[in-house]
């Protein structure tokens, strides 16, 4: 492997399981953005409820026909998300827009469309990127650990940081793929997939 892809490989993968490992978190997000956005229903304040824990992410089983849809609309959104100032939920215009893209591409909204990103980016977590084969997220960041701590080249600042974040993802693991067809499908459009959904892992 070329010695310039290398840190680009690693630091893919990493973002893969830490999107992996915080699945939930980007659908709670958006969920959590379109209910604010939403007017109030309640005249009375409502009494303060302990704060609520993400989601668990809907495991389901992916189509071709999705996986379709979700290259063919990864232009769009990337148009419509790479505009939003980082760490802010979109307002309703930006949802409106973004659901529009989804059923353009034949999803229910981007709701749908998300969860079935966050199910490959579970599946693509797993996938050792030199052979391209479904081993397991904890066999890819091993191996990754393994890479790091071979590589005399990298700054030792960079390598520490690398090394924390891999070492943090052992220790809150991606949740089991439940639909193991998933690992299929998405071996089968593994290539096209990373290189549209590559920059949103990073």
């Amino acid at each position: 492997m070329p010695a310039l892809l290398r840190p680009a490989l690693t630091a893919f993968g990493v973002a893969c399981l830490l999107s992996a490992a915080s699945l939930a978190s980007s659908s709670s997000a958006f969920a959590q953005a379109k209910q604010q956005a939403a007017p109030a229903q309640q005249t009375a304040p409502a009494p303060q409820a302990a704060p609520a824990q993400a989601p668990a992410l809907k495991q389901i089983a992916l189509t071709d026909k999705q996986l379709d849809g979700v290259l063919a609309a990864q232009k769009d959104m990337d148009a419509i998300t790479e505009k939003l100032p980082e760490n802010t939920a979109p307002d309703q215009k930006v949802i409106a827009q973004l659901d529009g893209v989804a059923k353009k591409h034949g999803f229910a909204g981007y709701d749908d469309y998300n969860n079935v990103v966050d199910n490959i980016s579970l599946v693509i977590g797993g996938f050792d990127p030199g052979t391209k084969k479904y081993v397991g997220p904890e066999a890819v960041i091993k191996a990754q650990i393994a890479q790091l701590q071979a590589d005399k080249k990298m700054p030792a600042k960079d390598k520490k940081e690398a090394l924390d974040e891999l070492n943090e993802a052992l220790k809150t693991p991606a949740p089991t793929v439940e639909n193991k067809a998933n690992i299929d499908l998405v071996a089968k459009y593994y290539d096209k997939l990373v290189a549209a959904l590559g920059d949103d892992e990073n």
